[in-house]
């Protein structure tokens, strides 16, 4: 039965500390309805591997992963499998043989064939809660104040409503989400006496209580919601990608004084307190959605929003819109798409690793003319080199998702394109420079350029005053003074690396970029280059890069001068990681023990370092008093030069040992 907490008990298991202890290794797979057995080498290689893989043959790929598990402990976690192919089993599990005693594996299931072809220990069958429990469940959702209320006639309509879900968690999370907002009895009453309780149809496999969590959405969140029927069952997505193709397809609705981006983070927010969206069992900071969830949305969104499975024929209708499929690397479905000359999203997808391959594509050409009112287009991961100038004939165009591909530049047309609000192109290793005129998308709010060989930025990139994501900005030897763009982007988010700052001339250049104003950037990293010479101006140009208090992760790169600025310290009261890496001229530490919330130190390559005494712990009696309160995670690289400072290391890995 779906919805009943299978899930949820192997992800209790799986993250219980006793259990970490126990084994050297943990994977945790979401199978779904397509036993791919190659895809889930794949993921568990790379799991345990820590490397990336993209071979497809079976044979080599299980001999990488047998001599990987040699020796080794493991628990893996295969979820939500209905193959009920012994064969498939067999051939999965051949190099687990190779692990050492002890190890396990646990499957989650509705099916009890799969359970007699893949146990070797008795089925473990989850009962229905009971109604005290599905209550507890339910209060927990429904109210905000630890699960109780003051309203004792809000209880007794509850405990009903909680009869009705018959035990199963999901539908009394979903129903408490949807109550939470409601203090009024006659509404809780409309829930209870709902129709929908009776008259859904028997033949569609959704659950009342979820059918009604939706019924109750407000309209923008139905649309919301009802485009997530593109994503397949155990798909992982990202809140913030999510939130730009809410807004490339105007599903948000525009607030005074608030920005698209934060209007589609409440959404988000949202229909996860409803349950709507969960957090990723196997993918930290990603969000997926419950079958069940995901069924229901497929139902709501009915031809207007179409997901193609492997074994669908390409049935449409003319009021399609949206359309998502698998990516095969022999997929030609899209060849097939003649007669969606409407289609505002073209979204393939892959449930395989990011890096577990590129997907054969045979003629963009063709696909650009047929996709004339397209609004979000994703090209990701395909084998394109070169980008047809032709993309420019796509004016509604507002997403672009070129990212790991080949392409080395984009062409001069993409700058004819002044609707488009996001242009993704992470991981394109052999792209080396952007369009001249990339200044001229002026709508453009986010650019991410990790992962490339850009070597320096186009002219005019202060003309981009909408930019809310720019994850790279790099300066060349010729084209210094061009940090001094970045004061126009005072609404960026997320992470900004830039590289290159031994190429400024004028250590003045760097205050021009107001980085003290970017109150919502979450992390920074600056780098030098390997030459910087020049330790003076390096340590001009890091006092006036100082950030907003509110920065949370800062990394120092191959910065040249023999100290580091006051600001590290005094002004960075938030900051929970910190990462010093190659800094090889720095002699002294400073006293990083003064900041509060720090978890995380990486210190990497400060081989110039003589000493660390107290000042470091901030701390003018002895080292024994704790500093460092909040510190979780030590790395350290360093050849140390003085004797103190060999003392001084033994006694911090040991008061990191004992915070851990």
């Amino acid at each position: 039965m779906g919805g009943i907490g299978k899930t949820t008990l192997a992800q209790l298991v799986y993250k219980d500390l006793r259990v970490k202890q126990h084994f050297d290794l943990q994977v945790w797979v979401c199978v779904s309805e397509e036993f791919d057995v190659v895809r889930i080498t794949q993921i568990i290689y790379g799991a345990v591997s820590s490397q990336t893989c993209d071979m497809t043959d079976l044979n080599l790929l299980q001999v990488k992963l047998q001599e990987a598990l040699t020796g080794k402990k493991f628990l893996f976690v295969c979820d939500d499998v209905w193959n009920e192919n012994y064969i498939q089993w067999d051939l999965l599990r051949r190099p687990f043989e190779s692990g050492a005693h002890g190890s396990k594996i646990i499957v989650t299931t509705r099916n009890e064939g799969v359970a007699s072809i893949m146990g070797t220990l008795p089925t473990r069958h989850l009962m229905e809660i009971s109604d005290d429990n599905c209550w507890l469940l339910f209060a927990k959702h429904a109210f905000k104040i630890e699960g109780r209320n003051e309203n004792s006639k809000l209880e007794v309509i509850g405990r009903e409503i909680v009869k009705k879900c018959k035990g199963l968690p999901l539908a009394a999370k979903a129903l408490g989400g949807l109550l939470r907002s409601k203090a009024n009895e006659d509404e809780w009453k409309n829930i209870l006496k709902s129709d929908i309780w009776e008259l859904l149809d028997k033949n569609v496999n959704i659950l009342p209580a979820l059918w009604l969590s939706y019924h109750y959405l407000h309209p923008h969140l139905k649309r919301c919601f009802a485009y997530c029927s593109l994503f397949p069952k155990d798909h992982n997505f990202k809140k913030s990608k999510l939130v730009m193709l809410w807004m490339a397809e105007d599903l948000l609705q525009p607030r005074k004084k608030k920005m698209a981006e934060e209007v589609g983070e409440e959404y988000f927010d949202d229909l996860v307190s409803r349950s709507f969206f969960q957090q990723s069992s196997s993918v930290q900071s990603f969000f997926t959605m419950h079958d069940l969830i995901n069924d229901l949305a497929k139902f709501v969104s009915g031809k207007f929003c179409v997901r193609l499975e492997d074994s669908d024929s390409l049935n449409t209708a003319i009021k399609t819109r949206h359309l998502s499929f698998m990516k095969k690397t022999d997929c030609h479905a899209y060849e097939k798409f003649d007669d969606l000359k409407y289609l505002h999203t073209f979204l393939p997808l892959s449930l395989l690793p990011i890096w577990a391959g590129k997907f054969r594509m045979l003629d963009l050409h063709h696909l650009l003319h047929t996709l004339q009112y397209v609004r979000v287009l994703n090209l990701s991961r395909y084998d394109i080199r070169e980008l047809p100038d032709s993309i420019s004939n796509l004016i509604h165009l507002r997403y672009l998702d070129m990212s790991y591909t080949l392409i080395q530049k984009l062409p001069d047309s993409v700058c004819i394109l002044y609707n488009l609000q996001t242009l993704l192109l992470s991981w394109c290793l052999a792209l080396s420079e952007l369009p001249t005129d990339l200044g001229k998308l002026i709508n453009l709010r986010h650019l991410d350029i990790r992962g490339t060989k850009l070597e320096k930025m186009p002219p005019k990139m202060g003309e981009l005053k909408d930019l809310q994501t720019l994850s790279d900005f790099v300066l060349d030897k010729d084209h210094g003074d061009d940090i001094t763009e970045l004061k126009e982007f005072q609404h960026l988010h997320g992470t900004l690396r830039i590289a290159g700052l031994q190429n400024i001339v004028h250590a003045e250049d760097a205050l021009k970029s107001n980085m003290r104003e970017k109150e919502h950037l979450n992390e920074l990293i600056l780098q030098w280059g390997c030459n910087s010479n020049d330790s003076e101006k390096d340590r001009q140009v890091l006092n006036n890069l100082q950030p907003h208090t509110n920065l949370k992760e800062l990394t120092i790169c191959s910065y040249g001068s023999t100290s580091f600025s006051r600001w590290l310290v005094h002004c960075s009261s938030n900051l929970v990681c910190l990462r010093l890496k190659r800094c090889e001229n720095i002699l002294l530490l400073p006293p990083l023990g003064q900041l509060p919330l720090l978890k995380e130190l990486e210190i990497d390559g400060l081989n110039g370092v003589v000493s660390i005494d107290n000042e470091f712990y901030a701390d003018d009696t002895c080292a024994i008093k704790p500093s460092f309160q909040c510190l979780q995670m030590l790395k350290k690289k360093i050849c140390w030069n003085g004797k103190s400072g060999l003392m001084k290391v033994e006694v911090f890995l040991i008061f990191v040992s004992f915070v851990c």
